[in-house]
């Protein structure tokens, strides 16, 4: 019977030896991966995790909307109580076909119509701003030449100068070193300045494809600077003293609404209607970034 137990002993044992040597080599297949275990407590994925921040629940933010807590179907003035609607030959819908989450914003548009989303009671710290938003749109014009558009715009009390920090135009080809394509460029109306916009040919507006827009408003100089895809854009720059390198008196008038969407000017266009997709439009103190 001892010779028995002894045996028995034994194999308890090993079998104990040989599970304290599987989770070691798991361990090391973890680590070679770059996998977290969960008693490792924290570090990695984990600690990114833990440090990130959804963009509408940052602070310093003077608006935000993701649309995920929106119900899907046509937008009006009753889908949120932060924002409200308004179009000519265009409709706006909560929508799931190309969403950065599960919900975005649809503006569908013939001809030279809007539809947009109408933010009102800002008041920016002094009168300037940061702002980013994510845009989708199927295609952007390519006749008449100079077919102009505007996706995010903003005005003050009492009408005035009208800021246009992210819009652009359609431009015919110069030669070869210059071909047609639309390009985005910012631009103002009203005011002593009129109706302009800066666009670059360095800065195309691509369509078919998620864009990270992003701008920075600056009162102190009524400078205007974008940003495409976390990528800084200072040849679409412009102040108070210069757009394209035309003395101006170009002066931001004390902002206090805004609307982000989709406006083409010219009548007839090519193409005859537009789709676009808005999501993770913020407006803040500080840089918010694509993320």
């Amino acid at each position: 019977m001892g010779f028995k137990r002894c045996i028995v002993l034994l194999l308890l044992l090993l079998l104990l030896l040989l599970g304290a040597c599987g989770d070691d080599a798991s361990s090391v297949v973890d680590a070679a991966s770059g996998d977290t275990a969960s008693t490792d407590g924290g570090g990695g994925d984990a600690a990114i995790d833990a440090g990130a921040v959804a963009l509408c629940e940052r602070s310093g933010l003077l608006f935000c909307e993701d649309f995920e807590a929106l119900a899907l179907g046509a937008a009006n003035n009753a889908t949120s109580t932060a924002w409200d609607t308004e179009a000519a030959n265009g409709q706006l819908a909560i929508d799931a076909t190309h969403a950065r989450g599960q919900r975005a914003l649809k503006l569908a548009i013939t001809g030279n119509g809007r539809a947009r989303m109408t933010v009102s009671g800002l008041a920016p710290t002094g009168n300037s701003l940061f702002g980013s938003m994510h845009a989708w749109v199927t295609a952007f014009p390519t006749a008449p030449d100079y077919a102009h558009y505007t996706m995010a715009e903003f005005a003050g009390a009492g009408g005035g100068t009208l800021l246009r920090p992210i819009g652009g135009q359609y431009a015919p080809a110069q030669n070869a070193s210059n071909p047609a394509g639309s390009f985005w460029g910012v631009g103002s109306d009203g005011g002593p300045t009129g109706d302009w916009t800066n666009w670059k040919r360095t800065a195309p507006s691509v369509g078919g494809q998620w864009l990270c827009l992003e701008w920075r408003m600056s009162a102190a100089n009524s400078e205007i600077d974008v940003w495409i895809d976390g990528v800084a854009k200072p040849e679409m720059s412009v102040s108070k003293t210069s757009h394209g390198g035309t003395q101006v008196d170009f002066v931001f008038p004390t902002i206090d609404r805004a609307w982000f969407g989709w406006w083409l000017y010219q009548a007839n266009p090519t193409p005859g209607t537009y789709e676009v997709w808005l999501d993770d439009i913020a407006i803040g103190n500080d840089r918010l970034g694509c993320e």
